[in-house]
C-alpha cells in the first residue's frame, strides 16, 4: 500500500500486484492524491500535470467501481483547478464521447458512469470558468438519460445537480429542459432514481423561479406522486424539496426577486396546496382514476408522512421567526387538517393524521422557538383549545336538535382537542417550571381551559385533558395538590353527570401516575381521599343506570392509580382493596353458575368492565407494590383471579346470548387478566394451566377471531442488529414518531390513549412522549403471546408436542393472508417460549418436541415473508440454545448447508444463510466451531452473488454474526473475509444501501476479532489495517447517512485498538459535520466517536474542530456552526436541540471529558461558555450565545454582530446563515451550572486558583496562565443567575454552585485590605440569591439546599460584622419559625416527608451555625485578648477572624435561639434513634409519628434524616456540655416556653423527670445514636459525618456528667472503644483517627475519675482496717483482664492497632518473619507523630485504671511498646527540635516509673524486674550503630536519666546496667556534637545531684576526671559557635555543682581542678580587642564565674589561687581590663549584675 502513495500512479508496481488487489491499490493512490493535491508546490503539479491527467483519464476507460469513479472525478476536477487548465476542453470532450456512446454492454457501464462523475466534478469545481460549454453538456447528458437504466439515471441526475451548482443563475437557459426531464423520473420505479430526482430539482429550484411560481402546483402534484409507494429516503428528500419550493415561494430569495417581477405566493395559498396534497394524496385536483382504485380514495400513508415531513421542512426554512409571526396561522391550518373527515374516514385513520399534527407541531414548536415564544405559543393554543370547545358545547346543549351538523362537528373535534391538548402538554412538560407565567397568568387560564375539556362527549378528548393535566402537575410540582383537590370536589358535584365522572376520573388518575416524577410527593391524605371517592363511586354504581357503567369504570381507574403511589401508601389501604376485589368476583362455582342465567346485555356489559377494573387495579399493584406480595396477599389475589379465569370460559356463550357488543369488554378483560397473570409467579396458578394455555393459544391463534390481526411483538422478540433485514432501522431516526405508521404490522404506531385508559397512570416507556397503547385487538394478542412465554417453560413436555403440533396444524388450515398472520402470531409465541426457557435455563424437551418445534421453524426458512424468515432463523438460534446439544446443532446447520447447496431461489438462500449466523449467534463460536469452515466459505461465495442484492445483504449480515461470536476463532479467516469485503464496498453500486450497511457490520466485527493486534508492525498486520482503513474511508465517502454512521464505528473501534494508525486531523472535522446532520443515527455515530476520542486526546479533538472552523470560509458548501465557541459551543448548542436520550447523555459525557482535561488550562474560555449559556434568560431569544455563523476571522467579529442583527431577517438568506439559534434551554443550562462546580472541584489541586496574590503574580510573570480566583465575580454572578431562575432544578443547581464557592473561597485573604477575606465584597449577592428560596411558595427542596447554603455562608467568617449577617441570620429565623408552628400547616402542597425535609433542613443548618459560634468562643477564650495588630499577616485568619469579633460573636445570633433550638434538636435525635432501629422493632415506633416525621411517610423520612443528625448531634453534645446537661434550663420555667410547640409535646413529660434521669436519658440518646452510627457507617456515608460524631462524642465526655455515667457502667465504655476500633480499621483519614485518639483519651480520664472517687470513698469508710483492703481497678487481685468486659484491654486493643499501623516495626512478629528487611526508622508525618504521641500518652495512663496486680499484666506491654516508640521516632532534627512522639515517650515513661505501684508491698520483685527491663531496653536501643546514624542520642539519654533519677531504689548496684548507663553518657561526652556534649552535662548534672548517693557516687568517680580532661582540653581549642560555647558553660555549671557538692576538707582539690580551668579560658588584654565574639564570650563567662566563686570560698580559693602565681597574674590583669571597660559602660551594665546563671536550653516539656 505504501507504493501507491506517490503523486504520479506507480505503474511498475501496479502491474506486480494481483489482478485482485489493483482495484484496491488504485483507489488507494487516488486516496494520497486528494490529500496530496490541495498541499502540494503548484509547480511540481504543473510539471507532472500532463502526465497525471494521461494517468487519470485513462483511469476513466478502466471500468472503475463507485467510489473508485468519484475519487477519480474529484482529483481531475482538483487538478484542473490548481494547474493550468489548458487541456480541460479536450478532457471534457473525450467525456462527452463516452457519454455518447451507444455501448450498452453492462460491462462498459462502469466508464460511461465514471465520465458522467467527471463532467459534474468539473462543473461543480470550476463553473462559469468553463464558459459556453455547457449548453451541449447538458443535452447530451439529459439525451443519455432517456435511454440510461436506473444506475445511469441516478448517476446522470446527480452530475446534472452539481453542474447547476457550478454554474448558478448561468445555466437559466437550460432550466426548462432539465425540468421537463427530470419531473417525470419523479415516480421511477427505482427509489434511488427518485431520490437523485429530488436533489437535482431541489438544486434547480434556487435558481430556476418557474419552479416556485407558475409551475408550484405541478412540482406539488409530481411531490405528492413522487410519495406514493416511497421509501424512508425517498420521503426525505422530497418532503426537502417540497418544503423548500413551498417556502420559497413565500418568501422568495433576493437575487430572483430582483431580476423579474415575481408574483409572490400567499400563505393561505402555500398552506392550502400542502393541505390537498395531505388530504387528498397524489390524485391532486383532477379526480383521475386513482380514486376509484383506492377505493373510497383514502390517502396512502406514506404520501401523509411525507407530506408530514415537508410541513416541518417548509417551517425550518422560513425559521424560528416567522414562526413566532405566524404561529396563530399556521396553528389553525394544522388542526383543521386533522378535523377534516378525509383524514379521519376510520378510527385508526384518525390516529394516524392526529400523529403527522402532532409531529408537525413537536418538531416546529418545539425546537424552533426559545422558551417566551414557546409561552405565546402556549396562549395560542389554548385559545384554540377554548374556541373549540365553545363550538362543542353549544352542539351538546342545543336540545332542540336543530343544528344536525353539530354532532358530525363533535366527533371532528376530538380529535383537534387531542393534537392541541397533547402539544400543550408536551410544551408545558419541556419547559417544565420556566412554563409558570403560563400556568399563572389569568387572561389566559390554561387550567380552565384544560379543565373544562374534561366534560367533552368524546373519551379520547378527555384522555387527553386528564395527561395535559398531569404534564402540567410534573412541570409545576405545586399544581399538584390544588389540581387533586379540584377534581376531587367536582367528582362529588357533579356526580349525576357520565361525562363529568369519566372526566374528572380520568384526571386524576393521571394526577396520580404524575407523583412518581414530583420528588417532593403529595400529601398522604391524599390517597385516602382518592380511596373514599373511588368506593364512593363503586358502592354508587348500581343506584343508576345510565350511570352505573362510568362508575365502575371510574372507581377501578382512581384504585389503579393509586396503586403507583407505592407500597408505603398503599400498605394502609390494603385489607379494604382485598375486599373490593373479593367482592368483584363471585365467591364459588354454585355462583358462576347461577350468574350466567342472570341478567342483561347492559348489566352484563357493567359485570365484565367492573370485573376489567379490578384485574387491571390487582395488576397495576403487582406492580407498583412488589414489597407487599407476601405468601398471604399472592393467595388471597388468586381467589379473584381464578373465579376471572374460570369465567372465561363462560363468556363465549353469554355473548351469543346478550349480542356482540359484549366481545370488547370480554377482550378487556382477557387482557387484564393475562397481564397480571404474566406478573405473578407461575408456581401461584400451576393448577389451572390446561384452561389458560387453551384460552392463549386460541387467542394468538386467531381460532375465534375473524380479523387477521397480528402482534406487534415479533419486533421486539427478534433481535436488535437483524433489522437491517426487516427495514425496521426507520425506528431510529428523527422521524420515529410518524414512520411506525408504515410499518407492516397490524396497527404499528397506532398507539393512543382511549385504546386503553389505565395507561394514563402507568410510566411512560422510555422515550416515549406520551403513553400509546396499541388497540384492544392487538394488545391482547400481544398479552397472550407474552404469557405464553411466562408459562411454556413450566409446561410438562406432554402438552409442549400437543401444542407445537396444534401450531402446525393451525398454519396449514389457514390460506392467504390470514395464514402469514396466523404464522406471523405462531412464531411470536414461540420466540417468546423458548427466550423464555433460555431464561428459566431449562430444556425445550425429548426428541418428539424437538421433532415437531425443528419442523414448524424449518418450515418458515423459505417463507417469502422476510420478517417471518427473520423470526424463523432466530428461533432456529435460540433453539439449538435451549437443546444445546452438539449432534442436534450439527443437524441443523447440515440442514441448511444441504440445502444451499443445491437452492437457486432467492427466499431460501436468504432464510438458510440467516439460519447459519443465528446458530452461530446464540451457540456461540466454541459451540459451532466445527461448523465455522463451512459456513464461512458457502457465505462468503453467496456474498459475491452480485445478481441479487438480497442475497448479498443476509449473506453478509450473516457473516458479520459469525465473526462476531467466534471470537478469535474467527482469526484465521480475516484475511479472505476483508479482501471480500473491500471488493464489494468497491464494486456494489451506491444505490444497494442495504449491502454497504451489512459490508459496515461486518468490517466493524473483523476489527474487534483482530483487536489489540492492530497495533502490531508486522507485515500481514500492517495489510490488516491499511484494508480497514480503505474500507472505512469508502464507506466515508458513500451517499447514505446510516453508511457513514457504520464507517464512524468502525474507526471508532480502530481508534480504540491502534490510536496512532487513526488520523484524527481528516477523522475529527468529518464529525463535526455531521453533527448538524439531518439523520438521527449519523449524529449519534458522531458524538459517540467523540466521546470516545475527547476520553484521551481532548485538546486534539477541539483543535481539529477550530481548524475546520478557521477553514470554513472557502467552503460553503457545509454550514457549519464551530464559532470561535469552538465544538464545546457546538455540543453545548446541541444539547437544546436534541430530544433522544443516548445522544443527550453522549454530549454530556463529550463534553464532561473535555472539561476534565482542558478546563483548568483553557479557564476563561469553559467559564465564559458556561456564562454565555446561563445568562442567556428567557429574555433573549435571538442571536443567542451559540450563533450559527462560520467565523471568517476573529477580530472583526464583533462588528459583524452588530452588523448581522439587522440584515438577519429581511427573508431568506443565501443560505443558513441567517437562522437565528434558539437561547439555550432551561436543560442546557442545570448542565452549564454542573459543569461549573466540576470547573471549580478541578482547580482543588492547584492552591493558586484560590489565593488572590499568588493568581496576581503568577498572571503578570504569564499573562496566558489563569487562575479561578481572578473569576471570581463572574462565578458568583453565574450562581446568582442561577440561583433565581423559574427553573427549580436551575435553582437547585445555582444554589450548589454558591455553596461550592463560598466553601472554596472563604478564607482566601483580599491583600489590599489586610484582615479581610475576598469574598466580603459579595455579601449583597449571596443574601440576594438566598432570599427567595425562603419565600412561602418555593418548593421544599430548593428551601432545604438554601438553608445549608445558608449555614455555610454564615460559618464560613467571611462577614465579620453582625449587623451585616443579620440578614442572611433572619432567613433562618423565620424558617425557625415555621418549625416551631409545628406539623399541621395548613396549606400543604407536597408530602409530609417534603416538610420533614425542610424542618430537618432548617435544624441542621443551626446546628452548623452554632458549632462554628461555639468553636470561635472557645478559640476566644483559650487566647489571651490582645491587641489588635495592624498591618501583620504574620498570624493565620483564625486569628484575625478572632481578634475582630468580640469574643461572644457569632454565639450572640444563635444564644436567644437556643431554648427552643435545644428542645427541637433533641426531639429530632430521638427521631433519628428510633427510625434507625432494626425493622424488628417496628412495633416499638411510636403509632403517631415522630416530632418531625408521620407513620406513613417514614421510609423517605429515614432518608431525610440521615442526611441531617450528624451536625444536630455535634451541636447537642455541645449545648449539654456547655450548660452542665441543661441544668440551668431545669431552673426556668419550663411550661410556658413549651407551650409555643404543640408539636413536641412528648418532650414536655420528660421535665418531671428528676435531673439524674434526664441526664441519663440524654446521655443514652447520645451514645445510642453515636455507636449505632459509628458501628456500621455506610461507605457512601462523608466523612464530615464521622467527624461530626466523634466531635460530639468528645465534647460529651469533657462534661462532668457525662464522665459520671459513662464511667459507671463500664460495659458501655468498653462497647464505645470497641466501636471506635472498628472504626479505625474501616476509615483511614488521619482526622479522624486523630479525633478517635482524643474520645478514647476523654473516656479513660472518665475511668480514671471513677476510679479515684472508689478509692476516696473506701479511703474513709476503712480507715480503722487497713489491712484487708480488696484491690480496686482491673485486674483485682488476679491481675487478669477480661476481654469484653475490660475497659483496659478494650483500650490497648485501639492503641496497639493506631501504633502498629504507624511504626509497623513494632510488631515483633514482622521482625521475625523470614522476609523481613529491617527498615531504617524514618520521620512520621506530622499527622501521624500527633496520632502516635496522643496514643503513647494515653497508654502510660492506663496501668492507674488497673489494681497492682492488674498493672503488673500490662505493664510490660506498655513498656515494650513505648520504648518502642521512642526506639522508631528518636531520630535527630536539623533543628534539634524533639519530635512529638519522643516527648510523649519520655513523659509515658517518667509517669509509669513514677506510679505509685513501686510502694505496694508484695510487687517489688516485679517491679523491680520490670523497671530494670524497661532501662536494659533502652539501652540496648541506644547502642550506638552503623546502620542508625540519624538516632537521637540526647532524647535516649534523658530515657536513662529518667530512669536513673526515677527509680533509683530499683537500680542502685546493678552492676551490668550501671556500665551500660556509664558508656552511654561517655560517648555523649566523647561526641562531636556540641548540642549533644551540653545536653549530657545537664543530665549529668541532675544525675549527680540526685539525692540518694549511692546511685550518683559511682557515676561521679566514673564521669567527672573525664569532664575535667574535656574542660582542661578547652584551652588548646577555644569554642568557635555559639553552641560549642554553651557546651562549655554546660560543663563548668556541673564542676561548679560538684565543688558545691564535695565536703570542706576536699574543696581545695576541687577547686585545683576549677579555678585553674576558668583562668585558662581568660584572655590578655592585647587579645581582647582581635578575638572572635564567642571567644570573647568564654572570657566574660569565665572571669564572671570566677569572681563569683572567690567570695563563696575564700579560704579555699586563696589558697588554690596562691599555689600557682601565674594564676593570679593573669586573674588580676583581666579583672583590671574589665574594670576599666565597666566603667564606660556602668550604665547598662548595673542592671544586670548576673549573667548566664539559668541554663540556656529550655526543654519543650520538663520531665525532672
Amino acid at each position: 500500500m505504501e507504493l501507491a502513495h506517490s503523486l504520479l500512479l506507480n505503474e511498475e508496481a501496479l502491474a506486480q500486484i494481483t489482478e485482485a488487489k489493483r482495484p484496491v491499490f488504485i483507489f488507494e493512490w487516488l486516496r494520497f492524491l486528494d490529500k496530496v493535491l490541495v498541499t502540494a508546490n503548484r509547480v511540481d503539479v504543473k510539471e507532472k500535470q500532463k502526465k497525471l491527467v494521461e494517468q487519470l483519464t485513462g483511469l476513466i476507460s478502466s471500468a472503475p467501481g463507485p467510489p473508485t469513479r468519484k475519487l477519480l472525478a474529484k482529483n481531475l476536477a482538483t487538478l484542473y483547478s490548481i494547474g493550468d487548465t489548458f487541456t480541460v476542453f479536450q478532457t471534457l470532450d473525450k467525456c462527452n464521447e463516452i457519454i455518447k456512446s451507444k455501448d450498452d454492454t453492462p460491462a462498459y457501464l462502469p466508464t460511461k458512469l465514471a465520465a458522467v462523475a467527471c463532467v459534474g466534478a468539473f462543473y461543480d469545481k470550476m463553473g462559469r470558468m468553463l464558459g459556453s460549454s455547457f449548453p451541449d453538456t447538458i443535452n447530451n447528458m439529459l439525451k443519455a438519460l432517456k435511454s440510461a437504466e436506473s444506475q445511469g439515471r441516478g448517476e446522470i441526475l446527480l452530475s446534472l445537480q452539481k453542474v447547476l451548482c457550478g454554474l448558478g443563475g448561468a445555466a437559466a437557459s437550460c432550466h426548462r429542459d432539465i425540468y421537463k426531464n427530470a419531473r417525470s423520473l419523479l415516480t421511477d420505479r427505482s427509489m434511488a432514481v427518485r431520490c437523485a430526482v429530488a436533489k437535482c430539482l431541489l438544486e434547480l429550484q434556487n435558481e430556476a423561479v418557474f419552479m416556485w411560481t407558475t409551475e408550484l402546483e405541478n412540482v406539488a402534484t409530481l411531490c405528492y406522486k413522487a410519495l406514493e409507494g416511497s421509501n424512508y429516503g425517498v420521503r426525505v428528500e422530497v418532503a426537502k424539496l417540497l418544503g423548500t419550493v413551498m417556502a420559497t415561494a413565500l418568501l422568495p430569495k433576493h437575487a430572483s426577486v430582483m431580476r423579474q417581477n415575481v408574483k409572490r405566493a400567499t400563505l393561505e395559498e402555500v398552506l392550502e396546496l400542502m393541505a390537498t396534497g395531505f388530504l387528498r394524496g397524489g390524485s391532486g385536483f383532477l379526480k383521475s382514476g386513482g380514486e376509484m382504485l383506492k377505493g373510497g380514495g383514502s390517502v396512502s400513508r406514506e404520501v401523509r408522512v411525507g407530506i408530514t415531513q415537508a410541513y416541518v421542512v417548509f417551517v425550518t426554512t422560513l425559521g424560528g421567526q416567522w414562526l413566532e409571526r405566524n404561529f396563530a396561522t399556521f396553528l389553525s391550518h394544522v388542526l383543521d387538517l386533522v378535523s377534516h373527515p378525509r383524514a379521519t374516514q376510520t378510527h385508526v385513520e384518525a390516529v394516524y393524521s392526529r400523529r403527522c399534527v402532532s409531529f408537525m407541531l413537536r418538531a416546529t414548536l418545539g425546537g424552533l422557538l426559545g422558551e417566551k415564544a414557546q409561552i405565546a405559543a402556549g396562549k395560542e393554543i389554548c385559545q384554540a383549545i377554548s374556541k373549540q370547545m365553545r363550538a362543542v358545547e353549544a352542539v351538546v346543549n342545543d336540545i332542540s336538535g336543530e343544528n344536525k351538523a353539530g354532532a358530525a362537528d363533535v366527533s371532528a373535534s376530538q380529535h383537534v382537542m387531542v393534537c392541541a391538548l397533547k402539544e400543550l402538554g408536551s410544551l408545558v412538560q419541556s419547559l417544565s417550571a420556566t412554563a409558570s407565567p403560563l400556568i399563572q397568568e389569568p387572561s389566559i387560564g390554561l387550567l380552565e381551559t384544560v379543565t373544562s375539556v374534561l366534560l367533552h362527549p368524546s373519551m379520547a378528548a378527555r384522555l387527553a385533558a386528564a395527561w395535559c393535566l398531569r404534564c402540567v402537575a410534573v412541570a409545576l410540582p405545586y399544581q399538584l395538590t390544588p389540581l387533586l383537590d379540584r377534581c376531587a370536589e367536582r367528582i362529588n358535584s357533579l356526580k349525576s353527570s357520565p361525562e363529568a365522572v369519566s372526566g374528572y376520573s380520568f384526571a386524576m388518575a393521571a394526577l396520580l401516575g404524575g407523583v412518581h416524577q414530583c420528588p417532593l410527593g403529595i400529601p398522604h391524605s391524599k390517597g385516602k381521599l382518592v380511596v373514599s371517592i373511588a368506593e364512593d363511586l363503586l358502592r354508587t354504581a348500581a343506584q343508576n343506570s345510565r350511570l352505573s357503567l362510568q362508575r365502575t369504570q371510574a372507581g377501578w381507574l382512581l384504585l389503579g392509580a393509586l396503586m403507583t403511589l407505592g407500597p408505603s401508601l398503599v400498605r394502609y389501604h390494603l385489607p379494604k382493596m382485598l375486599l373490593l376485589w373479593r367482592n368483584v368476583f363471585p365467591r364459588s362455582q354454585k355462583e358462576l353458575e347461577a350468574e350466567k342465567a342472570r341478567g342483561d346485555a347492559f348489566t352484563w356489559q357493567v359485570t365484565l368492565e367492573g370485573r376489567a377494573g379490578a384485574l387491571c387495579a390487582m395488576r397495576s399493584f403487582v406492580a407498583h407494590c412488589p414489597e407487599l406480595l407476601t405468601e398471604d396477599v399472592i393467595r388471597r389475589l388468586m381467589t379473584p383471579i381464578e373465579c376471572a379465569m374460570t369465567m372465561m370460559s363462560h363468556v363465549p356463550a353469554i355473548i351469543k346470548v346478550h349480542g356482540a357488543h359484549l366481545k370488547a369488554s370480554a377482550a378487556m378483560v382477557r387482557l387484564r387478566l393475562y397481564d397480571i397473570l404474566a406478573l405473578l409467579p407461575p408456581k401461584t396458578y400451576e393448577g389451572s394451566f390446561n384452561a389458560l394455555l387453551r384460552e392463549l393459544v386460541a387467542e394468538f391463534t386467531l381460532t375465534d377471531n375473524s380479523a387477521n390481526t397480528t402482534t406487534s411483538l415479533l419486533r421486539s422478540l427478534c433481535h436488535y442488529d437483524d433489522s437491517v433485514l426487516m427495514g425496521s432501522w426507520l425506528q431510529e431516526t428523527d422521524h420515529k414518531c410518524i414512520e411506525d405508521q408504515l410499518q407492516p404490522n397490524s396497527a404499528s404506531g397506532s398507539g393512543a390513549l382511549e385504546h386503553d385508559p389505565s395507561s394514563i397512570y402507568l410510566r411512560v416507556p422510555v422515550g416515549e412522549a406520551i403513553p400509546g397503547p396499541l388497540p384492544l385487538g392487538v394488545s391482547v394478542i400481544d398479552a397472550s403471546v407474552a404469557l405464553f412465554g411466562v408459562v411454556f417453560p413450566h409446561v410438562s413436555f406432554k402438552h409442549r408436542l400437543q401444542m407445537l403440533d396444534h401450531f402446525a396444524e393451525c398454519i396449514k388450515q389457514a390460506k392467504g393472508i390470514r395464514q402469514q398472520a396466523v404464522q406471523l402470531n405462531i412464531f411470536t409465541a414461540v420466540l417468546s417460549a423458548l427466550k423464555g426457557l433460555a431464561e428459566n435455563k431449562s430444556t425445550l424437551g425429548p426428541e418428539e418436541v424437538r421433532k415437531s418445534a425443528l419442523a414448524l421453524v424449518m418450515g418458515a426458512l423459505d417463507n417469502p415473508n422476510p420478517i417471518l424468515r427473520c423470526a424463523a432463523g432466530e428461533a432456529l438460534g435460540r433453539m439449538a440454545q435451549v437443546v444445546g446439544e452438539a449432534t442436534f446443532i450439527a443437524r441443523m446447520a447440515q440442514t441448511s448447508f444441504d440445502k444451499l447447496k443445491s437452492a437457486r431461489d432467492v427466499v431460501s438462500r436468504t432464510g438458510h444463510s440467516l439460519a447459519l449466523g443465528c446458530l452461530h449467534r446464540y451457540v456461540g463460536g466454541i459451540g459451532s466451531g466445527q461448523h465455522l469452515k463451512t459456513s464461512v466459505s458457502i457465505l462468503l461465495a453467496l456474498a459475491q452473488d452480485g445478481s441479487s442484492h438480497e442475497v448479498q445483504t443476509w449473506a453478509l449480515h450473516s457473516l458479520a454474526l459469525i465473526v462476531d461470536s467466534s471470537g478469535p476463532m474467527y482469526r484465521g479467516y480475516v484475511e479472505p473475509t476483508l479482501s471480500l469485503v473491500l471488493t464489494l464496498l468497491l464494486t456494489v453500486p451506491p444505490s444497494h444501501i442495504e449491502v454497504h450497511q451489512c459490508l459496515g457490520r461486518c468490517l466493524g466485527a473483523l476489527i474487534t476479532t483482530v483487536g489489540p493486534e492492530l497495533q502490531g508492525n508486522g507485515a500481514t498486520i500492517s495489510t490488516i489495517r491499511s484494508s480497514c482503513l480503505v474500507g472505512c474511508a469508502i464507506m466515508q465517502d458513500h451517499s447514505d447517512s446510516l453508511v457513514q454512521a457504520a464507517a464512524i464505528s468502525c474507526l471508532q473501534q480502530l481508534h480504540m485498538f491502534a490510536p496512532r494508525h487513526v488520523n484524527l486531523s481528516s477523522l475529527v472535522p468529518c464529525l463535526c459535520v455531521h453533527l448538524c446532520s439531518p439523520h438521527l443515527l449519523l449524529r449519534r455515530a458522531a458524538v459517540a466517536c467523540l466521546r470516545q476520542l475527547a476520553q484521551r486526546e481532548a485538546a486534539e479533538v477541539c483543535e481539529y474542530a477550530m481548524s475546520l472552523a478557521k477553514r470554513g470560509g472557502d467552503n460553503n458548501t457545509i454550514h457549519l456552526n464551530i464559532t470561535e465557541t469552538g465544538l464545546e459551543g457546538v455540543l453545548f448548542g446541541m444539547l437544546d436541540r436534541e430530544t433522544d436520550r443516548k445522544l443527550c447523555s453522549d454530549i454530556h459525557d463529550t463534553l464532561g471529558h473535555m472539561l476534565s482535561s482542558l478546563a483548568v488550562e483553557k479557564l476563561s474560555h469553559w467559564l465564559k461558555l458556561c456564562k454565555d449559556v446561563l445568562a442567556a434568560t428567557t429574555g433573549k431569544d435571538v442571536g443567542a450565545p451559540v450563533v450559527v455563523e462560520i467565523e471568517k476571522d476573529e477580530e472583526d467579529s464583533e462588528k459583524k454582530d452588530e452588523m448581522d442583527d439587522d440584515s438577519m431577517f429581511t427573508g431568506l438568506g443565501e443560505d443558513d446563515k441567517s437562522k437565528p439559534s434558539v437561547a439555550p434551554r432551561w436543560v442546557t443550562r442545570v448542565f452549564a451550572a454542573d459543569c461549573l462546580c466540576r470547573i471549580i472541584l478541578l482547580c482543588e489541586n492547584d492552591k493558586a486558583h484560590f489565593d488572590l496574590a499568588a493568581a496576581r503574580s503568577a498572571q503578570a510573570k504569564n499573562p496566558k496562565g489563569d487562575q479561578l480566583v481572578l473569576h471570581l465575580s463572574d462565578l458568583i454572578r453565574m450562581a446568582f443567575m442561577a440561583a433565581t431562575d423559574h427553573s427549580n432544578q436551575l435553582r437547585m443547581a445555582g444554589l450548589q454552585a454558591l455553596e461550592d464557592i463560598i466553601k472554596k473561597f472563604a478564607s482566601v485573604p483580599e491583600p489590599e485590605f489586610p484582615g479581610h477575606v475576598i469574598l466580603e465584597q459579595y455579601q449583597a449577592n449571596v443574601g440576594a440569591a438566598l432570599r427567595p428560596a425562603f419565600s412561602p411558595d418555593t418548593p421544599s427542596d430548593i428551601t432545604a439546599k438554601a438553608c445549608q447554603v445558608c449555614s455555610t455562608w454564615i460559618g464560613s467568617g467571611v462577614v465579620s460584622d453582625l449587623n451585616d449577617l443579620r440578614r442572611v441570620h433572619n432567613l433562618l429565623v423565620s424558617s425557625l419559625d415555621k418549625v416551631q408552628a409545628g406539623k399541621g400547616s395548613s396549606s400543604q402542597l407536597y408530602s409530609e416527608s417534603a416538610t420533614t425535609m425542610e424542618k430537618l433542613a432548617v435544624l441542621k443548618a443551626w446546628a452548623e451555625v452554632y458549632v462554628v459560634a461555639m468553636n470561635i468562643k472557645k478559640d476566644a477564650e483559650s487566647k489571651p485578648a490582645k491587641p489588635v495588630q495592624s498591618g501583620e499577616d504574620d498570624d493565620d485568619e483564625d486569628d484575625m477572624g478572632a481578634d475582630v469579633l468580640p469574643p461572644d460573636s457569632l454565639i450572640t445570633l444563635v444564644q436567644p435561639e437556643l431554648p427552643s433550638l435545644s428542645r427541637l434538636w433533641l426531639a429530632m435525635l430521638r427521631d433519628y434513634a428510633l427510625l434507625t432501629l432494626p425493622a424488628e422493632f417496628s412495633s416499638q415506633l411510636p403509632p403517631d409519628g415522630g416530632a418531625f416525621y408521620t407513620p406513613e411517610t417514614i421510609d423517605t423520612a429515614r432518608l431525610h434524616y440521615r442526611s441531617s443528625w450528624a451536625p444536630v448531634l455535634h451541636a447537642v453534645a455541645l449545648w449539654l456540655s456547655s450548660t452542665e446537661f441543661g441544668a440551668a434550663e431545669e431552673k426556668e420555667d419550663v411550661p410556658s416556653a413549651l407551650s409555643k410547640a404543640p408539636a413536641i409535646s412528648q418532650v414536655a413529660s420528660s421535665t418531671t423527670k428528676s435531673f439524674e434521669e434526664s441526664v441519663k436519658d440524654r446521655m443514652h440518646l447520645m451514645l445510642g445514636v453515636s455507636i449505632e452510627f459509628l458501628c456500621f457507617p455506610r461507605p457512601e456515608e462523608p466523612i464530615h459525618n464521622v467527624m461530626s460524631c466523634l466531635h460530639a462524642l468528645f465534647t460529651l465526655l469533657a462534661s462532668p456528667c457525662a464522665k459520671i455515667h459513662i464511667a459507671e457502667d463500664q460495659l458501655l465504655a468498653v462497647e464505645l472503644l470497641n466501636v471506635l476500633h472498628r472504626l479505625l480499621l474501616t476509615r483511614d483519614p488521619p482526622a479522624v483517627q486523630l479525633q478517635v485518639t482524643a474520645v478514647v483519651q476523654e473516656t479513660i480520664r472518665a475511668a480514671q475519675d471513677h476510679l479515684q472517687r472508689q478509692k476516696a470513698g473506701k479511703g474513709k469508710e476503712e480507715e480503722g482496717e487497713k489491712d484487708s483492703q480488696p484491690s480496686l481497678g482491673e485486674g483485682a487481685d488476679t491481675g487478669e483482664l477480661v476481654p469484653g468486659k475490660s475497659l483496659v484491654f478494650a483500650a490497648m486493643e485501639l492503641l496497639v492497632f493506631i501504633l502498629v499501623r504507624h511504626l509497623p516495626q513494632l510488631n515483633a512478629r514482622v521482625k521475625e518473619s523470614p522476609s523481613h528487611v529491617p527498615l531504617r526508622p524514618q520521620r512520621l508525618p506530622e499527622e501521624s507523630a500527633r496520632l502516635v504521641a496522643n496514643t503513647v500518652s494515653i497508654l502510660a495512663e492506663l496501668p492507674s485504671l488497673c489494681s497492682p496486680a492488674g498493672s503488673m499484666t500490662i505493664l510490660p506491654t506498655v513498656l515494650f511498646l513505648i520504648t518502642g516508640v521512642l526506639r522508631e521516632t528518636a531520630l535527630k532534627t536539623a533543628d534539634n527540635s524533639v519530635p512529638v512522639t519522643v516527648t510523649a515517650a519520655l513523659q509515658g515513661i517518667k509517669t509509669i516509673i513514677t506510679s505509685p505501684l513501686a510502694r505496694v508491698e508484695g510487687m517489688q520483685t516485679q517491679w523491680s524486674g520490670l523497671v530494670r527491663s524497661g532501662l536494659a531496653s533502652v539501652l540496648e536501643n541506644s547502642q550506638p550503630e552503623a546502620s542508625r546514624p540519624d538516632m537521637d542520642e540526647v532524647s535516649m539519654l534523658t530515657a536513662i536519666t529518667l530512669f536513673l533519677l526515677s527509680a533509683s531504689n530499683e537500680l542502685v548496684g546493678v552492676i551490668v546496667l550501671q556500665k551500660g548507663c556509664m558508656d552511654r553518657f561517655r560517648n555523649a561526652l566523647n561526641s562531636s556534637d556540641p548540642w549533644v556534649q551540653a545536653r549530657c552535662y545537664q543530665l549529668l548534672l541532675s544525675v549527680f545531684q540526685h539525692s540518694s548517693r549511692a546511685l550518683s557516687t559511682p557515676y561521679i568517680h566514673a564521669l567527672a576526671p573525664l569532664m575535667v580532661e574535656k574542660l582542661k582540653a578547652v584551652e588548646r581549642s577555644r569554642p568557635g559557635t555559639a553552641a560549642e560555647l554553651q557546651a562549655v558553660q554546660e560543663g563548668i555549671r556541673v564542676l561548679e555543682n560538684l565543688v558545691g557538692m564535695g565536703e570542706d576538707q576536699n574543696r581545695v582539690q576541687l577547686l585545683a581542678l576549677l579555678v585553674p580551668t576558668l583562668i585558662s579560658y581568660l584572655l590578655d588584654e592585647n587579645a581582647i580587642s582581635s578575638a572572635p565574639q564567642v571567644s570573647r564570650a568564654l572570657h566574660e563567662f569565665a572571669l564572671q564565674n570566677l569572681m563569683r566563686i572567690g567570695p563563696l570560698y575564700p579560704a579555699a580559693f586563696k589558697t588554690v589561687i596562691g599555689a600557682a602565681p601565674e594564676l593570679k597574674i593573669r586573674l588580676e590583669s583581666a579583672i583590671l581590663a574589665n574594670q576599666a571597660s565597666s566603667r564606660a559602660k556602668a550604665a547598662a551594665r548595673l542592671a544586670q549584675p548576673q549573667v548566664q546563671a539559668a541554663p540556656t536550653i529550655k526543654l519543650k516539656t520538663n520531665f525532672f
